[in-house]
Order: C-alpha cells, then sequence, then structure tokens
C-alpha cells in the first residue's frame, strides 16, 4: 500500500502546521507556493512554486496527488470546478468554498438557512449606503451610522474592511470597482468562534467554543473554552457551525466567527473553510488538533478526540516589533515557563506581521493568561524582563 499525496495549495503557516501534523500519519505533501521562501516551503519536501490563479498551474500541480486542500480561500472558484472535472478530488470543493470566499454568497446562502446574521445587503455607491443605513435607524434615534463596508472578496485581518460614519466616508470601499456589502455595526460585548470539521461521509466533530481577543482587526489571543459562556449557549453555537458545515457541503475544517451581542444572541460574523487562527490553541490543548483532524478529513479518514487536554488553554499570537532576534528570546521565555508551546513560522520579522504564537495552559484561567501574555510579549520584544 503507498500513503496518500495532499497537495496544498498555498505555501503559509497553515500549510505549515497541516504537514507537520500528517508527519506521524506518513502522509505524503505536494505543496503550491508562491515563493521557495514561503512558510509552508521551507519544510515540505516537495513544491512547486507558481501562481495558484493560473489554471494550466493548478492542472499540472494536481497531477499525482490523490487530493486538494488549501490554507488560503482564493483559488478563483471556476478552477476548482475544472479540477473537479478532472477527477481530482477538491477538499472543500467549490460549491462548498464559495462561501469563504464571497461574502454576499455566504450572507445570503445563510440567511436562506435561517442562520441569524447581522442585517446586511450589497450596495451600489455611497447614496446607497446611507439608504442602508437610514433603513437600520426606523423606530431609532440617529441617522443609521456607523456602518460596516466590506469588499465581497479578498479580505482577512481587518483588510477590505471599514467601518464608516458618514456616507462622505464610504467612498473608498468603491475605489476598486467590486462588489461591497454592508453590514449593520453589532453591538456587541465580545468574538466567539466555533470550530468544527466535517469528512466527506459526513462524520463531524465540535471543539469547544473558544472567546477570540482582536486588537486593530487581528486576533491577538484565544482562550479556550470561552470564559463564562453558558453551557447551553455553547452547545448551540456548536450545533450552529455543524449546521452550517452540513448545509453548506464542507468538508475539513470550519471556524465559524460569531458575535456574542450584549442581549446573550449570538450572530455570524466570518467563516473560513480551513485551519483557522482561532483554532491553534488545539496543537498542544487538544487530543486531536484542528490540523490533524484537517488532513483525517480530507483523507476520509475517522476523526480524532476534539475534546480538551486541560481545563483552559491560551494562544497568543506572536507579532514582529523591533526586535527581530526572536530566537534570543528563548532563553528566558523557556526557563521562566516549561510547560509554554513555542510555534514559529519562519518568517521574516515585520511589524505587526504575524511571525508565530504561543500555546499555555493549565487550571488557573488567570496564570494561563498571564504566561501566554508575557512570552508572547517577551519574543516581539514589548515585554524585557
Amino acid at each position: 500500500m503507498t500513503f496518500p499525496v495532499v497537495g496544498m495549495v498555498g505555501g503559509g503557516q497553515l500549510a505549515r502546521m497541516t504537514h507537520e501534523a500528517g508527519i506521524p500519519l506518513g502522509i505524503k505533501f505536494k505543496l503550491l507556493s508562491d515563493t521557495p521562501q514561503d512558510s509552508a516551503a521551507q519544510v515540505v519536501g516537495d513544491v512547486v512554486v507558481g501562481d495558484y490563479r493560473d489554471l494550466d498551474t493548478l492542472r499540472s500541480f494536481a497531477r499525482g496527488c490523490d487530493v486538494i486542500t488549501f490554507d488560503h480561500e482564493h483559488v478563483p472558484t471556476e478552477h476548482l470546478r475544472a479540477l473537479e472535472a478532472d477527477g481530482i478530488p477538491v477538499r472543500p470543493g467549490p460549491d462548498a468554498l464559495v462561501h469563504a470566499q464571497d461574502k454576499g454568497v455566504m450572507r445570503e446562502r445563510l440567511t436562506a438557512i435561517g442562520v441569524p446574521c447581522p442585517r446586511h445587503r450589497i450596495v451600489r455607491d455611497p447614496a446607497d449606503v446611507a439608504a442602508f443605513a437610514a433603513e437600520g435607524a426606523e423606530g431609532a434615534p440617529g441617522d443609521g451610522f456607523p456602518v460596516v463596508l466590506k469588499t465581497v472578496r479578498g479580505g482577512y485581518d481587518g483588510k477590505g474592511v471599514w467601518v464608516v460614519r458618514s456616507a462622505a466616508e464610504a467612498a473608498e470601499p468603491f475605489k476598486a470597482g467590486v462588489p461591497v456589502l454592508a453590514e449593520e455595526k453589532v453591538d456587541f460585548a465580545r468574538e466567539l468562534a466555533a470550530n468544527v470539521v466535517r469528512s466527506p461521509h459526513g462524520q463531524a466533530v465540535a471543539y469547544p467554543v473558544v472567546e477570540s481577543i482582536q486588537v486593530d482587526g487581528v486576533c491577538d489571543t484565544v482562550i479556550a473554552p470561552a470564559p463564562g459562556l453558558d453551557e447551553n449557549a455553547a452547545v448551540r453555537a456548536q450545533e450552529l457551525a455543524l449546521t452550517v458545515a452540513h448545509e453548506l457541503g464542507v468538508v475539513g475544517h470550519l471556524a465559524v466567527e460569531l458575535f456574542e451581542t450584549k442581549d446573550g444572541r449570538v450572530l455570524v460574523n466570518e467563516l473560513a473553510m480551513r485551519p483557522h487562527n482561532s483554532g491553534h490553541w488545539t496543537q498542544d490543548g487538544a487530543v486531536t488538533s484542528q490540523f490533524a483532524n484537517h488532513v483525517r478529513a480530507v483523507l476520509d479518514l475517522p476523526l480524532g478526540d476534539p475534546r480538551p487536554r486541560a481545563p483552559w488553554t491560551v494562544m497568543a499570537n506572536v507579532l514582529g516589533g523591533d526586535y527581530p532576534d526572536m530566537y534570543a528570546a528563548y532563553l528566558h521565555c523557556m526557563a521562566r515557563d516549561p510547560q509554554l508551546k513555542i510555534h514559529m513560522y519562519g518568517k521574516d520579522v515585520k511589524p505587526g506581521r504575524k511571525v508565530g504564537h504561543v500555546n499555555t495552559y493549565g487550571d488557573d484561567l488567570a496564570d494561563v493568561r498571564e504566561r501566554a501574555a508575557h512570552a508572547a510579549g517577551y519574543l516581539r520584544g514589548t515585554i524585557t524582563e
């Protein structure tokens, strides 16, 4: 018997960590990367450097692969359909992945299946944004602003997203000439994420619902499980994510980013059909990580146990700063906290760039949070003792 070859499109840190999860299973990886210096290209043995937007490149790359999966959602939908027509399994498939690629399609489909979302619609110009805002002001004081505007494709980590407070501020998103989605600005108490994994034969598992703390539009800290979340509310969020995975036909990992409102409701913010930042804690805090279960799912293997190993796990992203020699900080971090788990991505250090993350775990949440924050800060250089 020969072990299967998983073709991974995209050479970022998600591909790097998915490859790592496949190594103990003997799974072979083939990588389509933008450059030889990309995070995953540094560690995967079989690397093809090419443009994922070129169909001929994709077809050539897919030869010899048993299944194709992704570390981003940007491959054109029509190219994925062409690969499927060639007989190459694509997981998640184009009919599912389009809901993570196109926010307008996602909102329309989620609304149709009864999933709670913020009020929204596609808008044509700043005047239409003002009309959308006014619709939300009916029966309430004010003009309905602020409004959140999003390009329907391509945005992530705060890019392609604007919070506008008047029609005059709404011109920028339309300059690119792409469709724009308007959403109400939700007055949320915090952000949550429900991570699930689904296989082709319909088996699915759900990880504990986590709290995701954002700073300047970028995930800073993830706490598993979400502190103070009512057990019934957590189960409803897991059920919601499993429903979305089933209804959209997702194969692999699905992250459902959620708003928890101040009156206790939960609304869907975004979808990601790949391993996700809100699931990095599972590398050290769950019996089976999101990466290992994603590999299992795309190969239609039985899924692993998603339960946590410790009462609390905290993930803190390590962002680049003015302190490029992060390796020199290992001595302090590892000596201070022998249980600390450091995961670096092999990226050049640039201010604000995600270059790694740390995981801590234990019985006391305050202690676990402090240890994660200290390690991430020390690696970045914002903490010096």
